[in-house]
């Protein structure tokens, strides 16, 4: 009987031993969203650097760029001013530009002054920067609650941050040939290569590792407001996040004190007892978030005030280490906001873009809002990153919620006098802030009233027929922008499209110029409707192959925008007089965008888009899928017909798809 009832306690405490270590592993499991086999940062320091383009072709590009926005008389003048360039200042600017990189081996020649360009621009942030993502609903209806989804797109923000600060995220790799490249065997290689020559050895399994250094500031990072210059302040160690609700800002713990994700009961009840409280409460009578919506110096003048005027000290400290320091910021949106409609979802984007700012802080890098019918985006703060990382962390937190939810309906949750973690952040106020506070809900609202979001879905052009007849999807989307523009406003304008240099250490971005004398050779035989169907496909063929190439030249860090940038940086860095080339005409006009585009190409994407860059410009997010295209496109009233122009855009989309149609039926 002894040894029966020692081997059954032998036996329970053999068992409570495996449950405790299962429990422990199942915990660490839950810590992290990756474990990668390569760490995070291995192909870093072997990234190449961003290359210096040669004088000459910077020109050269630059010249081809500007050929069909201006007539012949300036193009003639902007010829002899480049030329005049390369003779005296632009060899100077280029040396100096030169020994400037060497000088900085550990980064780009572009990244801090693009960073100074964004912190310096006293612009308000929404429509002018600030772009929205806005993700696709959860097949699973139950899961779509406000409170549940915001609960695990908080846990998987918290495992991705997790995982980057343990260095077990995968690294960012563009696989050419996934089924070669994106495997365990090459994940085992790639471990035994020193990681001086990680990238190039890469490069042989047609894998191209990206830039990984904009990720550590996804989270913790706050823009704060300065007189004529921002800067970005960040806490990596933070435990809790911003919750806005109503305007009533709040304080929650989402990491307990050894830094590790709370449970997902724990975080929903906070989350829950935010409503509760800011519900009961009702809405802010003085909420703080409008404030970042307004011109920078004013904030700036106005945020100072707040922090060394009123409170005693308090106001500053709520401010630093509540809002400024916390992860990211959640914004519960109320039911009187607009959710999404099928038939309209222009008001759901107008308030997700910006909206009159009460129930949002523009300051923090990023800003996960989820409206009351649980619609989830990411509207995310421009000058510490692109959307290379932020499209990474949105990708992988909606695959995750919907594939491996933690909060899931009926989830007992602790009782509330049990749970802590939720501190109200009560800034006090006074006259000059209150009267501050409605001028801009005010201005907010008026600038919300002139700002216009018309759409196009277009499904006779996809991805498959663009790619049987061998031209580039790209390609003829922006074909498309040139012609719907030309047929509206009858011009031809500077354009921008957006391309990332992430192959590159500290690579951000460089323009891609789709406007060419290519397109405008399709736009006018278009028009004159004198070429048969194989010349017209001729010419578009033609022009995806610019197209192309000039997209290659951009993701090498060979285009001309960034280049003249940086040489006119240097001029101003050492008190040098601006050449002329950059007061002429086609400057200023090629850096005029009236159209500005950015792809989005994404299976967690519902919608994205962007404010125009110039009052009287178009801001244009596009995809093409594999069963339609289309379009989102913003313009201001009274200054860009935004409506003129996608009707005109249905027309040039329906007559290029004839000419593909018919082609493909040929071919």
């Amino acid at each position: 009987m002894l040894v029966l009832n020692l081997r059954r306690q032998i036996s329970l405490q053999n068992g409570l031993s495996l449950c405790k270590r299962n429990s422990a592993m199942n915990q660490n499991i839950y810590q992290f969203l990756h474990r990668s086999k390569l760490p995070t940062y291995y192909f870093q320091k072997s990234l190449p650097r961003l290359p210096i383009p040669k004088l000459p072709l910077t020109i050269a590009r630059f010249l081809a760029a500007v050929q069909p926005i201006i007539d012949q008389e300036e193009y003639d003048r902007t010829v002899r001013i480049t030329a005049d360039f390369l003779r005296g200042d632009g060899a100077e600017l280029q040396q100096l530009l030169r020994n400037h990189d060497k000088l900085n081996s550990h980064s780009s020649y572009i990244s801090k002054p693009w960073f100074d360009m964004y912190l310096s621009d006293r612009s308000p942030l929404p429509l002018n920067y600030n772009p929205l993502l806005i993700m696709k609903h959860d097949p699973l209806k139950e899961n779509q609650d406000q409170l549940l989804r915001a609960t695990n797109l908080v846990i998987s923000s918290m495992r991705f941050w997790r995982s980057l600060q343990a260095g077990l995220l995968e690294p960012e790799i563009y696989h050419l040939n996934a089924k070669k490249s994106d495997t365990e065997s090459f994940r085992k290689i790639m471990r035994f290569v020193p990681q001086r020559v990680a990238t190039y050895a890469a490069y042989a399994f047609k894998a191209f590792p990206l830039d990984m250094s904009q990720y550590n500031r996804l989270f913790g990072v706050s823009r704060i407001p300065g007189k004529g210059k921002d800067s970005l302040v960040q806490n990596k160690n933070s435990k809790h996040i911003l919750v806005i609700r109503g305007g009533n800002l709040y304080s929650v713990d989402v990491l307990d004190e050894r830094g590790n994700i709370e449970k997902p009961d724990v975080i929903l009840r906070r989350l829950q007892n935010v409503l509760i409280q800011a519900d009961s409460y009702g809405a802010a009578t003085v909420p703080i978030g409008p404030l970042t919506a307004i011109h920078r110096d004013e904030w700036a003048t106005l945020r100072q005030y707040l922090a060394d005027n009123i409170g005693g000290g308090e106001n500053k400290q709520l401010l630093e280490t509540e809002v400024d320091a916390a992860l990211f910021c959640l914004c519960l949106d109320t039911p009187d906001s607009p959710i999404y409609s099928e038939e309209n979802v222009v008001p759901l984007i107008k308030n997700l873009l910006a909206g009159d700012g009460i129930n949002r802080w523009f300051d923090k890098s990023i800003s996960l809002i989820v409206t009351a019918d649980g619609t989830a985006a990411v509207n995310f703060e421009h000058s510490w990153g692109d959307g290379v990382a932020v499209l990474r962390y949105f990708n992988e937190i909606y695959v995750e919620t919907i594939k491996n939810a933690f909060a899931k309906p009926g989830t007992t949750l602790p009782d509330a006098e049990n749970i802590n973690g939720v501190r109200p952040i009560k800034l006090k106020t006074d006259e000059i802030i209150e009267s501050a506070v409605k001028k801009a809900i005010t201005n907010n609202n008026h600038i919300m009233e002139q700002f216009n979001v018309n759409m196009l879905k277009f499904p006779h052009i996809n991805k498959g027929i663009c790619k049987r007849l061998g031209v580039s999807p790209d390609a003829i989307m922006q074909i498309s922008f040139q012609v719907a523009y030309k047929r509206a406003f009858n011009d031809y304008v500077g354009t921008y499209e957006s391309c990332s240099t992430a192959a590159f250490r500290h690579g951000r971005t460089e323009t891609v110029r789709p406007c060419t004398m290519a397109t405008k050779r399709v736009c006018e035989s278009l028009e004159r409707k004198q070429l048969d169907l194989n010349e017209l496909f001729s010419l578009i063929k033609q022009c995806s192959i610019v197209h192309s190439e000039l997209t290659k030249n951009a993701a090498m860090g060979q285009g001309f925008d960034r280049h003249l940038f940086a040489l006119r940086h240097q001029a101003e860095l050492h008190g040098k007089r601006v050449h002329g080339l950059y007061e002429s005409d086609a400057y200023a006009k090629i850096n005029h965008n009236i159209i500005s585009t950015s792809t989005l190409a994404s299976d967690a994407l519902l919608a994205g888009a962007f404010g125009p860059v110039v009052r009287d410009g178009l801001g244009i997010a596009y995809s093409i899928q594999n069963d339609y295209c289309g379009a989102i496109v913003s313009s201001y009233e009274k200054q860009r017909n935004g409506k003129e122009f996608v009707d005109s855009l249905e027309t040039a989309f329906c007559d290029i798809s004839n000419i593909l149609e018919k082609v493909s039926n040929y071919t």
